[in-house]
């Protein structure tokens, strides 16, 4: 895993990489075993080119199920997710474009159910943030954007996933621990995530008559990209401290997540909706 003295200053720029990271992140654990949970399910991951995503790509994958992975633009690390799910002996479909626009996502979900024959699984995963430590120096535009990126797309997909979702099918969305501890340094970011763990609990109340599940993770720190495009380009100095400030005094890594979201997706989770899970190294959120 991730100790604090393996994370030396690094930037890059939006939505980030996997390539240039020091070190690589670790996105599945070499003796994770498949059992079957997830078998013939078909799971739309946005964000899955890298990081988290990517994580949940594989474990899916692992346990069956074929994956469309959703991404913005970073063309390189979505074929090595690609790669890494055909390993696993699954189908996956790359998809990019910007969340952001509501017709994109309608058009996804459809070519989706076209190539795969359905759809059963969606991990509501992307997402932006960009460091401000004072309001008033907050633009408007990044406001704006960063609830398009965090919550709108959210909002697009889902709406356009519904008809196709019926008995045990899941939803998952990503949101953070920062929902519930509040760093003053990304005010618009943390807001977003907020909105995501109302989101969750009410459309669980909406949905789960359907016999469709909807349940939040809320990650601590975790080392993926989006880390050196935006703590370490603002700062070198959060990124060399980035995790010590949790119990365990370190970063998680996307493969510590990624078994989370198979719960969340498996009948291992029938009894649960409009939950929130929290995996943040022992970071007391009350949540």
């Amino acid at each position: 895993m991730v100790s604090k003295t393996d994370i030396h200053a690094q930037q890059q720029q939006l939505p980030g990489r996997e390539g240039p990271m020091q070190p690589q992140a670790m996105h599945i654990r070499p003796d994770y075993r498949g059992s079957g949970k997830l078998t013939d399910r078909i799971a739309l991951i946005t964000g899955a080119d890298s990081g988290i995503g990517r994580s949940v790509a594989i474990h899916f994958a692992r346990e069956g199920a074929d994956v469309a992975v959703m991404y913005l633009s970073e063309d390189d690390d979505a074929r090595e997710t690609q790669r890494l799910v055909e390993a696993e002996g699954r189908r996956c479909l790359l998809i990019a474009g910007d969340i952001r626009d509501a017709t994109f996502c309608a058009e996804s979900v459809q070519r989706v159910v076209d190539h795969f024959g359905g759809l059963n699984i969606l991990v509501n995963n992307a997402g932006t943030q960009q460091v401000s430590n004072d309001l008033t120096e907050l633009s408007n535009e990044q406001w704006e954007q960063t609830f398009a990126t965090n919550m709108h797309g959210m909002f697009y997909l889902t709406k356009a996933a519904l008809p196709h979702l019926g008995e045990d099918d899941a939803i998952i969305n990503t949101t953070s621990v920062n929902a519930y501890i509040g760093p003053d340094f990304l005010v618009d970011y943390t807001a977003t995530k907020g909105a995501i763990v109302s989101f969750t609990r009410s459309l669980s109340n909406q949905l789960v008559g359907r016999g469709i599940r909807v349940n939040a993770v809320a990650p601590g720190p975790v080392w993926t990209p989006l880390q050196p495009a935006t703590l370490g380009a603002h700062d070198p100095q959060m990124l060399e401290d980035f995790g010590s400030e949790t119990p365990m005094g370190r970063a998680g890594q996307p493969c510590e997540l990624g078994p989370c979201y198979v719960f969340l997706a498996s009948l291992d989770a029938s009894f649960m909706s409009g939950q929130t899970l929290h995996l943040n190294g022992g970071v007391i959120v009350n949540g």
